[in-house]
């Protein structure tokens, strides 16, 4: 089979069209060029990767607080409705006697 050394995908040719693209841009602006155009854009410092880790956790805490106010709001509606239930009974049971 043939396949690009590159991105392993099957190709007639050596080096696939996407690949053969990537080669062009090196050869018109060096290896190291494009290695370092890659990184900058690519990787993150060690720092971006921080306020990233930071951003995705303040995102799980925002919705873990979303989920807690939710359950709150149904436990205190829950917890209304008893208070009703036992009021109602009470005065049921005080009429009797």
């Amino acid at each position: 089979m043939f396949c690009c050394p590159l991105c392993e995908e099957y190709t007639i040719y050596s080096v696939c069209n996407d690949c053969r693209k990537i080669r062009h841009y090196m050869s018109i602006y060096s290896k190291g060029r494009i290695i370092e155009i890659l990184d900058s854009i690519l990787s993150r410092t060690e720092d971006k990767q921080d306020n990233k880790v930071k951003s995705e956790i303040k995102k799980e805490i925002r919705t873990k607080m979303e989920n807690i106010d939710a359950h709150k709001t149904e436990r205190d509606k829950l917890d209304e409705e008893i208070r009703k239930e036992i009021k109602e009974k009470f005065n049921k049971d005080k009429k009797m006697y």
